[in-house]
């Protein structure tokens, strides 16, 4: 009786998430608040309450986290990793100040102290890479040219969380300095040698995966990104990161025929993340922080459109692609209750949590929004300036000053992936 009550509660799940991907489609927006607010109709407080398939949806979820950064990671071959990296750290410490400043100084004008300050500053500093993934990959940008650049504040984020997970865990249970650090150095350490695995025998790694067969092939590839996410994750580093540094490891026609099979895949356990997220989200606590949490969306999403803005602008992408990178990147997600949750189980401010919970809910709401509509408001408003000033043409559109220069730049922009979604 519990399997086929099982079966009846995750058939309907499935067949609710089809139905309004395709209501999605139909519009062309993507679906992920969709299936957020169908997490929070199936949650605890919702309209229809899970019980006896929630357990296989948390797993699902996790899975679906893998797949999608693993899917990400294929984009991109080791070389292309390592001089990013090189390239825009400086954006990954603007993306720090700028992103975890107002979550610390929220926490301490409302009187959690120092601790909470640093939780709630991690919560408002990290993107969703999850989120930002699957937003990407809907509106075909994975091919475009600031692509690259908001890889690199996402990647550098992860790997930052290598180093803040550890430090967070140990404030919050209060450990002595040698065991921080040694939780750290651990963490610091296997991230570090996977990274260096992926880039220096990444062509045998391809070597040994590579199968005609496509079974094998993607039990091969799943079964890899799966084991070493799970060690990453033991060992103190996001699942997330040693998904991504698989896919980046293997390059050639293992990558592309892993994307061709693992894309259904992806679609289906992503889907399940997101309603697993509105699942642990109890409608009836949102309220008494929603306007903080608003408040402090607001103000962080202007701070990561800027973040992108800057690191594309660093980067030389045109000014279209600069508020495409920026409008990405608002989206917060996974880490952001993965935080939050370490701080609700310590027990140093029972409205933390559900502080965070509304803020993320917001953003990974809003997230997809200002991916899609940042660029084209951000033109529409400077179009609306350039004229009052006098200003027509390409020129006005793209907001610059001067028509000439400006012209001929967009029009050879203009020829990338996402002009044309």
């Amino acid at each position: 009786m519990h399997s086929a009550v099982f079966l009846i509660e995750f058939g309907a799940i499935i067949l609710a998430l089809g139905l309004l991907g395709r209501f999605a489609g139909r519009f062309r927006f993507s679906p992920i608040p969709l299936y957020l607010l169908a997490g929070l109709a199936f949650g605890e407080g919702g309209l229809l309450p899970l019980g006896a398939s929630e357990e296989f949806v948390a797993i699902g979820a996790e899975i679906g986290v893998i797949l999608l950064l693993l899917m990400l990671g294929l984009e991109y071959t080791a070389s292309d990793l390592v001089s990013n990296l090189k390239t825009q750290y400086p954006a990954g410490l603007v993306d720090c100040t700028l992103n975890a400043l107002p979550g610390a100084i929220a926490a301490l004008l409302m009187g959690w102290g120092p601790v909470a300050a640093v939780v709630l500053a991690g919560v408002t500093w990290i993107s969703s890479s999850g989120v930002i993934a699957k937003v990407l990959g809907d509106l075909g940008r994975l091919g475009n040219r600031e692509t690259p650049v908001i890889l690199s504040v996402l990647v550098l984020e992860d790997l930052a969380m290598a180093v803040y997970l550890p430090i967070i865990t140990a404030l919050l249970a209060g450990v002595g300095l040698a065991a921080g650090s040694l939780t750290l150095a651990i963490a610091l350490g296997a991230a570090g040698l996977v990274l260096f695995v992926a880039v220096r025998y990444g062509r045998l790694i391809s070597r040994f995966v590579s199968s005609d067969d496509p079974e094998k092939l993607l039990l091969v590839v799943l079964g890899l990104t799966i084991l070493v996410a799970g060690i990453a994750q033991q060992l103190q580093v996001s699942a997330a990161v040693g998904a991504f540094l698989v896919g980046i490891a293997l390059s050639g026609e293992v990558a592309e025929g892993a994307h061709s099979l693992l894309a259904p895949l992806r679609d289906l356990f992503a889907a399940v993340f997101f309603v697993f997220f509105g699942l642990h989200t109890d409608p009836s606590s949102i309220p008494p922080v929603l306007l903080p949490a608003l408040a402090l969306a607001v103000v962080t999403a202007l701070t990561k459109i800027a973040t992108g803005y800057w690191a594309a602008r660093r980067a030389g992408i045109s000014v279209k692609g600069r508020w495409r990178a920026g409008g990405a990147l608002v989206a917060r997600g996974e880490f952001s209750i993965v935080i939050a949750g370490l701080a609700v189980t310590s027990g140093i401010e029972p409205s933390l949590g559900p502080l965070a919970t509304a803020y993320v809910l917001i953003l990974v709401i809003v997230g997809p929004l200002t991916a899609r509509y940042a660029q084209p408001i951000a033109g529409y408003a400077s179009g609306a300036l350039a004229r009052r000033r006098g200003v027509t043409g390409p020129a006005a559109e793209a907001g610059a000053p001067v028509p000439a220069p400006r012209e001929a730049v967009e029009t050879l922009d203009g020829q990338d992936v996402a002009d044309r979604s």
